[in-house]
């Protein structure tokens, strides 16, 4: 339930009204807007009378939402959120890509990468220090010494760092790390996205391979829920029938998210297509699509990489992409 508040209603007027929700065992989210205010309502609003709350003086307006996820809900909260990643704002119209290797090798590689997606445009770093793999045998990355060695590109770079999370027990490890990433695998592990939910930190989320868009908000209100509002949702592809692709990468995510929804949106083409020279055009029609960031593999020497080295960029391919990107962009800001 949302309750619309006439414009002029004083901040005394709106506490009061806030803390009347609270002692009805409400949780309350307020969202001040340039022409409107609005109060979403968190609970069992059965108990709210609604002809009682539409005659109150400083109300305008009370409508219930039919979406089980309230707190990520654009009813909620009309304005786009704009999540600050490091001092990078992310959502609001602020575009940023995030580049980096499918998961850190070495101190030699990981500095490499930084510094030519940074030269190209990249604004955040991403690296895999943990990696969920289908089997027990790949190589499943260098874990605390990977997120050492990207904390060492963080400070000679100045780039604001991305990485994954596997389990609650590793967060002391991430201290220093600008966004916690979580993986399409764990996207429904709700015991860790509770935990995350008391993070100060940015969350990447992403959508699971087999999961609706219903789905990867209700994970991303298990995040709010616990106070971090701090939430990115990212599209990674799905799993279809196709098989010319790792997986089929759904750009109407972007517009129907965006119209549910006031968290950002991304796109990973590279784990959606799983092909190199797929890439650059799926990551340009994600562009045109309104998405607010591309979350993008490079890798030096793809093919000696420890994992995923087939849908990596070099650092020239991700350099040519990125003069594209500012075209297409330029583009859809005339149209």
């Amino acid at each position: 339930m949302i309750a619309v508040i006439k414009q002029g209603a004083s901040e005394k007027q709106v506490a009061s009204l806030m803390s009347w929700f609270q002692s009805r065992g409400l949780k309350t989210h307020l969202s001040e807007g340039e022409f409107q205010t609005i109060i979403g309502l968190i609970g069992d609003t059965s108990r709210i009378d609604v002809d009682l709350l539409q005659g109150l003086e400083i109300v305008e307006s009370v409508k219930r939402i039919s979406e089980p996820f309230k707190s990520a809900n654009r009813k909620f909260h009309p304005k786009d959120t704009v999540v600050d990643a490091g001092g990078i704002k992310i959502g609001g119209g602020n575009f940023q890509v995030i580049a980096g290797p499918c998961s850190i090798e070495s101190s030699e590689q990981i500095l490499n990468i930084a510094q030519n997606v940074k030269e190209s445009g990249a604004a955040l770093l991403r690296g895999g220090a943990f990696k969920p793999r289908t089997s027990p045998y790949a190589f499943q990355g260098l874990r605390a010494e990977g997120i050492e060695l990207l904390l060492e590109a963080k400070a000679k770079t100045g780039m604001p760092i991305v990485t994954e999370i596997m389990n609650a027990v590793h967060l002391p490890l991430f201290e220093h790390v600008d966004v916690i990433q979580v993986g399409a695998r764990n996207m429904q592990n709700f015991e860790l996205l509770k935990e995350l939910g008391q993070v100060k930190k940015p969350i990447l989320l992403k959508r699971g391979y087999a999961n609706t868009l219903q789905e990867l908000l209700m994970s991303a209100e298990y995040i709010m829920a616990e106070g971090n509002s701090d939430v990115i949702l990212c599209e990674r592809g799905i799993r279809t029938f196709e098989t010319y692709t790792r997986n089929t990468l759904d750009l109407s995510a972007v517009p129907v998210l965006r119209e549910l929804s006031h968290l950002p949106v991304i796109i990973d083409p590279s784990h959606a297509i799983g092909v190199s020279r797929f890439i650059k055009p799926m990551a340009l029609a994600a562009v045109a699509s309104g998405a607010d960031g591309l979350l993008i593999e490079v890798h030096n020497d793809p093919q000696n990489a420890a994992c995923d080295g087939a849908q990596s960029l070099t650092p020239d391919q991700f350099a040519e992409l990125c003069v594209k990107i500012k075209k297409v962009r330029e583009a859809v800001a005339e149209s």
